[in-house]
């Protein structure tokens, strides 16, 4: 096991800057998660891990080692691939062993390896069968063995549950977290899934545009994005944004939101103060938020909105509502079928604000 880490990297393809100085710590034996949409440049720094890529400039060490400019077959690394890319004139047996005869190990060692990876992934009854013979899920812990068999420094992960079946996923995902963990490797995993992300990382990595845009535990991330891109690409739905003026009174701001005012707590209020701003940007997450017939006492965000649909979701419904013309989801009980006009009210604690044009948390400024 070892950590991997990458310090200023960047790749380009012609004119496009597909990773652009990005440096990383993948902690060893951790599992971290590299998340984005499509196109964000999280499959290329994998591949650049794995040595498929080389950088176009920076540097990637495996512990110690620098290992920019070698070839994958000197970083040890298993890589699973979306498509689980199985040799399909091939046994499972075949699959799994064929790293091994790759390196020229012996076939009795062979042997001993590919049963007990087997054993470990619960596929010694397919081992005779052919990968045209096997449901998805089955492929996909075949093309798992097959990384694994070679005892890997570094486990990378390209998208390998998106093939599955939802109610697969959510199976494969708690028996690859749990596999990880039991051989403490150093796991890196892409998706553009932020609820995969949200339950298997250790550690999240956000992507965007080439450019890491936060990293941390994945309750971090999601509580206190650092900016609104984060916001509102992890969460499901994702945060709520509405745009909002700033307005003093008694030399303290004030932020008229959606046709109310709100005062926010000090620690925002200093952060408005120092950066001279006259708009923000207000966030919250709609299961931070509640409905209410009449405004709250107190100084929680509270602003008046029209429902306008309801989606029930059986444990929960998804309520969406019109504030001065933009939309807000709210999550609320199941049993709770609001309808017509009522306040949106957020804890004072759970509100977020931004800066409107670099899109930074104020937290973050």
């Amino acid at each position: 096991m070892v950590e991997v880490r990458l310090e200023g990297v960047s790749k380009r393809f012609g004119r496009v800057v597909a990773v652009d100085n990005v440096s990383i710590v993948f902690e060893d034996g951790r599992f971290t998660v590299l998340l984005g949409p499509s196109g964000s440049g999280k499959s290329t720094i994998l591949y650049l891990v794995a040595g498929v890529y080389k950088p176009s400039s920076g540097r990637i060490f495996f512990g110690d080692r620098d290992v920019t400019n070698l070839p994958p077959k000197e970083r040890n690394v298993g890589l699973v691939f979306q498509n689980y890319a199985l040799y399909p004139h091939m046994t499972v047996y075949e699959n799994i062993a064929f790293p091994l005869r790759l390196r020229g190990e012996d076939e009795a060692a062979i042997d001993r390896k590919v049963h007990e990876v087997a054993r470990l992934l619960h596929i010694e009854e397919l081992l005779d069968r052919r990968p045209g013979q096997l449901s998805g899920g089955q492929q996909q812990r075949v093309a798992l063995a097959r990384a694994l068999v070679k005892e890997p420094d570094v486990l990378l992960l390209d998208e390998p549950l998106s093939n599955l079946d939802a109610l697969l996923r959510l199976t494969i995902r708690g028996e690859l977290k749990k596999l990880q963990q039991k051989l403490g490797i150093t796991a890196i995993h892409v998706t553009h899934d932020q609820a995969e992300a949200m339950s298997m990382a250790d550690k999240i990595v956000v992507i965007d545009r080439g450019r890491v845009q936060q990293e941390g535990p994945p309750l971090e991330v999601y509580e206190r994005p650092r900016n609104l891109f984060v916001a509102t690409f992890i969460g499901s739905p994702p945060a709520n944004t509405l745009p909002a003026t700033v307005e003093h009174r008694d030399g303290y701001p004030l932020i008229r939101v959606a046709g109310s005012l709100y005062r926010p707590g000090e620690r925002h209020a200093a952060k408005i103060r120092e950066a001279g701003l006259d708009r923000v940007v207000v966030a919250f997450r709609p299961e931070h938020a509640r409905l209410a017939e009449h405004p709250p006492e107190g100084e929680d965000l509270a602003f008046e909105a029209e429902v306008y649909l309801v989606e029930p979701l059986g444990r929960e419904n998804i309520v969406t509502l019109e504030a001065a013309g933009m939309p807000v989801k709210v999550v609320t009980p199941p049993e709770e079928r609001p309808s017509g006009r009522l306040y949106v009210v957020v804890p004072r604690e759970r509100v977020l604000l931004f800066e409107p044009e670099t899109g930074l948390s104020l937290d973050h400024l």
